[in-house]
Formats: C-alpha cells, sequence, structure tokens
C-alpha cells in the first residue's frame, strides 16, 4: 500500500507483476514455450554470426588495401614468427619471456638438386615418416583372464633401420592383409 501511494504522488506507475508478487500478474500475458523460444534464440544467433562475418570481412578488405606483399631477396636478414606454443616447447621460456621472433636469419637460394622427392621418403600428408611391415617373425598366443588372444612379432622399416615390435593378430590382418597371404601357408604348416 505504501509504495502504490508513493508511486501515485510520484506520477510514475508501479508494476508489481514479477516473481515476488505473483498474485499481481496477469494470466492475459502471452508467454512464449520452448519450441518458440529455441527458434528465435537460434534466429537470432544466426543472424549475430551472420553480422560478426560481415564486419571481419569488412576490415579484411580494409587492412588487405594497406597490406604490401613482401619480396625478400638473396642475403636479406630476416626475422620469422614463432607461434606461442611452439616457442614455449622449443625455446623452454614462458610468459613474457617467450620469444615472439627469432633470428635474424639469412635468406639463401635454394638448390633443386638437393631436395628429396616425398615420395622415396614415404610421408604421409601430415609429414610423419610411415613405417612399413616388412614380415611376420613369430606367432604366440597370450592369455587375458580366460580369452587367448594370438599376437605377432613384426619386422617393421622404418627411417631408423630394421625395428621389431608386438602386434596383436587380429587388428593387424585388417590393417595389411598381404602379410597373412604370404605367411599362410607357413602357419598352416607350423600348427
Amino acid at each position: 500500500l505504501f509504495w502504490q501511494a508513493l508511486h501515485k504522488v510520484l506520477g510514475t506507475r508501479l508494476d508489481m507483476s514479477m516473481a515476488y508478487h505473483l498474485e499481481t500478474d496477469e494470466f492475459g500475458d502471452a508467454q512464449l514455450t520452448s519450441p518458440e523460444i529455441i527458434h528465435k534464440t537460434t534466429e537470432k544467433i544466426v543472424q549475430i554470426k551472420s553480422r560478426i562475418q560481415a564486419a571481419r570481412d569488412q576490415k579484411k578488405s580494409y587492412a588487405d588495401l594497406k597490406r604490401k606483399p613482401m619480396d625478400f631477396q638473396v642475403g636479406d636478414r630476416v626475422m620469422l614468427k614463432v607461434s606461442p606454443w611452439k616457442g614455449v616447447v622449443r625455446f623452454g621460456k614462458w610468459g613474457k619471456l617467450n620469444p615472439v621472433y627469432i633470428g635474424p636469419f639469412k635468406k639463401c637460394l635454394s638448390d633443386a638438386s638437393l631436395a628429396i622427392p616425398l615420395d622415396e621418403l614415404r610421408i604421409d600428408d601430415k609429414l610423419h615418416f610411415v613405417k612399413e611391415p616388412v614380415e611376420i617373425m613369430d606367432r604366440e598366443i597370450k592369455q587375458l583372464k580366460r580369452s587367448p588372444i594370438p599376437i605377432i612379432k613384426v619386422r617393421w622399416n622404418s627411417k631408423r633401420g630394421l625395428e621389431f615390435t608386438w602386434e596383436r593378430e587380429d587388428q593387424f590382418k585388417q590393417k595389411y592383409p598381404q602379410l597373412f597371404t604370404k605367411t599362410a601357408p607357413s602357419s598352416s604348416a607350423a600348427s
């Protein structure tokens, strides 16, 4: 009562329809149902994302007008920018002392005769060396509780030379079935 009288004297409108005054809430108010809220929120998110992308594109086009292509001549000294995480890993410095630029390095001419084709090195698309299995050396069956697990000893041809590892036979057979077609007669003769 006091608040209503005070607001009447001040000439303002007191609207008590809120969570604390449920008795004054009007039942005729339009309320959004869950699917409507989700739909409207999704529309707004899409609109916000499109506006942010438009602003990014506009800033990029403006920045590209001012940007000049960098051409370096042989013998120029240049600084290379280091990504923050690589700087920490390679140089062991964290935080303020983490290097942003390294160098200066001198630009040199590349010699095409020294380039090694990637086909000979067997490198995958992520530039990792690929190990290839050469042959199956040995077979064993290991017991894991009550289930037998067949494992095989594989000889690999890798960048470090010959390597030997034990692999599960079923998983290995899916990846490299050609090794099992070669060794099929010897495995049946052994058993």
